[in-house]
């Protein structure tokens, strides 16, 4: 845990700025309204501005939440354009006014985005660029985009970082910092939903997208993974224009994926744009692992050249997410299993994967899953609130301890994207029923025949070149064990649980153990004997013997489901 800090000077005065837009927008009556701060709502008739009348602001409600955020930076505007996408969890006036934070957070003067521009280059901005537009495409909560072109005549954007950006980001991250470490030590929840990893993996992604050559090397990878792609267009990078600070890529044109009365003017499928958003994300997270966790409308467009064939066009590549196997298989099985309502399945992998405590009952976790899952099948899209199950899966967890995983916080945050996207296009979409066959094309693909005698042929060489040290591993564990030396210790007593299954455990372990060195060693065989060319009629009795055994040990050590 990072240390806590006491308020510095800097933090301080945050905290007076944050305090003093808050009562400017006339929102700090909102703030104290709410439950966390009830307790202290009698504070207000102390602090002095509350002492005189104050004018009355002409503005919705909607409008100073958005004004206000756009006051406090970009942590805070971030916040908003995540929010954005939730309808169904915000009044309709306030979700209207957080979309406009998508591509109206105010501009810098383009001369310092020329001064920022010629600075990374060293050299005058004509060098680089025939012409120049010094009025903002587009501005963001960390950069601000400008067209231009280049020499050769290609039409490229040019993204250039905020001046004076990372030190407004630093100074709102260690306040976050103050405020994680309280709730942690304080807050009887703290320790479980771990907010201080929470900041931290927010501090790392929103560090990220300062460094725009990051962002462009994720452009190029997401541009590799969909090449040629029906689905997703992903625009070109030009490297030797791209600095830390400055970031320029191929423009395109498009139709702002929020703009429906247009789609629908120029006749697009709506349908079938709003599957193909769940097919972009499960091909991003299950096949490459390598995901855009930032679609948020702002920065998805929509290809409508064909109409009956609409494709997306990403922008703003700048949070990318990236998930280990283990996660994608976790992921996967969890996703398959809620598909076909196998909660006991579900509950399961939950306690596998170490996300809830290995002595939580299964049978109880298995019907507080139920009772919150059977609600939303069978249902179209709109008349399912995704954010809704979510708070009441996080209520039901609660009582099973379960953690907060950090390194899933930027999936879950691009899913609810998902959902948003898909309820404006097609209220009618099931994300269900689209994804399921996805994910299971997939885990056939994973579990498969072919998936064997492919991680089989990538673990060969290891397993060959770890050979010659097996005999001395073995007899080292031997010693070991006859002279007292192994233990074996348990932090958590679940003898029930053990009981049941150490037994067939121990049989597959074994079965697994000796297959793989009788294949290992059928290999070696084989090599050894080979020697232009493997003939494999020619084979040596005892390799075939050799690997028959392993492989058909190896199959009775297969996991069922019995």
């Amino acid at each position: 845990m990072r240390e806590l800090r006491l308020f510095g000077p800097a933090q301080l005065l945050r905290l007076l700025h944050i305090n003093r837009v808050l009562v400017r927008h006339g929102l700090d009556d909102i703030v104290l309204a709410t439950h966390l701060f009830r307790p202290i709502g009698f504070l207000r008739h102390l602090l002095p501005w509350n002492w005189v009348p104050r004018q009355q602001l002409d503005l919705p409600r909607g409008a100073r939440i958005r004004l206000t955020l756009e006051d406090l930076g970009p942590i805070f505007v971030k916040f908003g354009q995540m929010l954005s996408t939730r309808r169904d969890l915000l009044p309709d006036d306030i979700a209207l006014e957080l979309a406009k934070l998508q591509d109206r957070v105010p501009p810098f003067p383009g001369e310092q985005a020329r001064a920022i521009v010629e600075k990374a280059y060293g050299q005058p901005l004509e060098t680089f660029f025939e012409e120049f537009s010094f009025q903002p495409l587009a501005s963001a909560s960390i950069a601000q985009v400008h067209t231009a072109r280049l020499h050769n005549g290609r039409q490229v954007v040019v993204k250039v970082v905020r001046p004076g950006i990372e030190k407004t980001i630093r100074r709102d991250v260690e306040l976050l910092y103050i405020i994680a470490n309280l709730a942690q030590r304080y807050w009887r929840e703290g320790r479980r939903l771990r907010p201080v990893e929470v900041v931290s993996e927010y501090e790392k992604t929103i560090f990220d997208e300062l460094d725009l050559i990051r962002e462009a090397a994720n452009a190029s990878q997401l541009r590799r993974n969909f090449q040629d792609s029906p689905v997703l267009y992903v625009p070109e990078v030009f490297w030797p224009e791209t600095r830390r600070e400055v970031l320029v890529m191929e423009r395109i044109h498009g139709i702002p994926v929020g703009d429906i009365a247009e789609l629908r003017r120029r006749g697009v499928d709506l349908k079938k744009l709003s599957e193909r958003g769940v097919e972009v994300f499960f091909t991003q997270v299950f096949r490459d692992s390598f995901f855009h966790a930032d679609m948020h409308p702002g920065n998805i467009f929509v290809n409508a050249e064909h109409p009956d064939n609409p494709s997306y066009i990403a922008v703003d590549f700048g949070i990318i997410g990236t998930l280990s196997p283990t996660d994608q298989q976790y992921l996967a099985e969890n996703f398959l299993a809620f598909f076909h309502r196998d909660y006991r399945r579900v509950a399961e992998l939950h306690i596998e994967s170490g996300w809830v405590p290995a002595e939580t009952r299964i049978d109880e976790f298995e019907s507080a899953i139920r009772t919150v899952s059977e609600p939303i099948f069978d249902r179209p899209l709109k008349d399912i609130s995704f954010g809704v199950f979510l708070l009441t899966l996080f209520q039901t967890a609660r009582r099973f301890n379960m953690e907060v995983q950090p390194q899933l916080i930027l999936l879950q945050k691009t899913l609810l994207n998902i959902e948003g996207l898909g309820r404006q296009l097609d209220p009618e979409l099931d994300l269900w029923k689209t994804a399921k066959p996805f994910l299971e094309s997939w885990m056939r693909d994973r579990v498969g025949p072919r998936s064997f005698i492919r991680r089989i042929k990538n673990h060969i060489p290891r397993w060959i070149d770890q050979t010659p040290d097996l005999p001395n591993l073995v007899y080292y564990l031997l010693q070991h064990a006859s002279t007292g030396g192994l233990t074996v210790q348990l932090h958590k007593q679940e003898t029930e649980y053990l009981r049941r299954d150490l037994r067939r455990a121990n049989r597959r372990n074994f079965h697994s153990v000796v297959g793989a060195a009788l294949i290992v060693c059928a290999a070696v065989l084989l090599g050894f004997n080979a020697q232009n060319s493997i003939d494999i009629w020619h084979t040596p009795l005892l390799v075939w013997l050799l690997g028959g055994v392993g492989v058909g040990l190896l199959l009775g050590a297969w996991p069922t489901d019995a």
